[in-house]
């Protein structure tokens, strides 16, 4: 498609009559990764169920082209759930259906054609919480998927993660990216974001929108991050390479 997937022109987004986060100016093109990077309670998640037309606009815009699908953290799912990863992708297919159809013939081979897209086909009947990290979370890659998402909105995918299902993960999301899909990680990891193609910096406010090499800088991170923001040791100068602190450091977000 031409234009943006999604943008927002000067948003304001709030859970009442006070906004949560406010000035909020950018765009999601298709095949473009955007790192939104922010503290915990700095408006990464009131900005995707914004997205997700879960909250409302309260001053500016937010308009959305294409149908968005979720990626939550498999942390906070439960794993003790008889399900398989089958009927987690089929989840998928449900949203937007009456209560009483169930999932056909043609939802099903969906759902197992986007575990095979996110190289799980031959795990389809394995339990989702018998999964390791990394495949759990491909697992709701795979049902976004079936929903026929062109955006995906993942939230913090890769903590808890070893470095070999990081990677992984990351390989598909730029695969999903080169078939023109949009994707937006909301991460705290700073060198991870750099590999993106954009990143957007999030404190209650838009702190920074723009390439990782022009935006991640120690003064935009410091804005972002406050005192969480710490130089690795070993390193100096310049180019020294910059961490943040836990999440728990930070306020929770409403």
């Amino acid at each position: 498609m031409s234009g943006p997937l999604l943008r927002a022109e000067g948003a304001a987004i709030g859970y009442g009559a006070a906004p949560v986060l406010s000035d909020v100016t950018f765009a999601l093109e298709p095949g473009e990764r955007i790192g939104v990077l922010g503290p915990n309670g700095g408006g990464k998640t009131t900005l995707f169920r914004a997205l997700l037309g879960e909250l409302p606009v309260l001053r500016g815009r937010v308009e959305v082209a294409v149908r968005c699908g979720t990626v939550p953290q498999t942390e906070r799912s439960r794993l003790d759930f008889p399900v398989s990863a089958l009927d987690v992708a089929l989840m998928g297919a449900i949203a937007g259906r009456p209560w009483w159809r169930r999932p056909g013939r043609a939802e099903r081979a969906a759902a197992r054609d986007a575990l095979a897209r996110v190289g799980l086909g031959a795990l389809a009947d394995r339990s989702f919480g018998e999964l390791s990290g990394g495949q759990r979370q491909r697992v709701l890659v795979a049902r976004a998927l079936v929903q026929d998402a062109r955006v995906l909105l993942l939230d913090e995918p890769f903590t808890g993660l070893d470095a070999a299902s990081e990677r992984r993960l990351e390989a598909l999301l730029d695969e999903l990216a080169a078939e023109g899909r949009g994707v937006l990680v909301a991460t705290h990891d700073v060198e991870q974001a750099r590999r993106w193609d954009r990143v957007l910096c999030l404190n209650r406010r838009q702190v920074a929108f723009g390439s990782p090499a022009a935006t991640l800088t120690r003064d935009v991170l410091t804005a972002t991050y406050g005192g969480a923001i710490v130089t690795l040791p070993g390193e100096a100068g310049a180019g020294a390479a910059l961490a943040i602190l836990p999440a728990h450091h930070c306020d929770h977000e409403p």
